[in-house]
């Protein structure tokens, strides 16, 4: 368990005791301070204290300090939901994370985000919300959807129109194999309109399966919401 900066409060809120402190402490309380500078004190290898002028965000020099000690997976917790500029950011560090063959989720109570590539993502019958797909890139070809409410034959994506967003859930098995390229996948109600909805199929099958293949880019995020 690292606590990144202003994490360390929520750490206390819920008494979780973290196994590393990281952080340049602007958003910490400053009630907290006092606590911090006493675990530097008493044991120094279980905090680090970041410059406040650096390239890193807060959340990206935990991400590395966690791939240097072995980490392969990282759950982030409290990355959503503040300042739109630091939500994109730790979306950013999920690409990171899969850049150097590690796994992370931006997690909250509602909501999910991961980074496919090449690589098959199933969900259960029992998923139930929402589901969308964004090219991060700037296209996304030969997207293929099946068994949610919205299917997609070997569609393309781009960038600029958020065709994949807000796919439901049917109660079937899904499975999302992602290629080689960019899109971001969100669990949220979906519309289709115009001549891209001659490629969506309303298909009634045992096996949900979503398999992209991106060619302008090489990762798809997943994010989204589920009950």
């Amino acid at each position: 368990m690292i606590a990144v900066d202003g994490g360390y409060d929520t750490c206390r809120k819920y008494d979780i005791v973290p196994d590393l402190i990281v952080g340049d402490f602007d958003s910490v309380q400053e009630s907290d301070m006092p606590q911090i500078a006493e675990i530097a004190k008493i044991a120094p290898d279980h905090v680090v204290v970041l410059p406040t002028e650096k390239d890193d965000t807060d959340m990206r020099a935990a991400i590395r300090i966690g791939l240097l000690e072995g980490c392969q997976e990282f759950r982030i917790y409290g990355g959503m939901g503040g300042r739109l500029e630091h939500t994109l950011a730790n979306l950013q560090c999920l690409i990171y994370l899969k850049q150097c063959s590690a796994v992370g989720y931006l997690m909250d109570d509602k909501m999910t985000a991961f980074v496919m590539q090449n690589k098959t993502v199933w969900f259960k019958p029992a998923a139930k919300g929402f589901l969308s797909l964004f090219s991060i890139g700037e296209k996304a070809s030969g997207v293929t959807i099946r068994n949610l409410k919205y299917e997609m034959q070997d569609g393309e994506m781009t960038n600029s129109f958020p065709i994949g967003i807000s796919n439901e859930f049917i109660g079937k098995t899904v499975q999302c194999d992602g290629g080689a390229g960019n899109a971001c996948s969100d669990l949220i109600r979906k519309r289709i309109t115009g001549a891209r909805r001659g490629r969506i199929e309303r298909r009634q099958k045992n096996g949900a399966v979503w398999k992209t293949k991106f060619q302008a880019a090489p990762f798809c995020l997943c994010s989204g919401t589920t009950k």
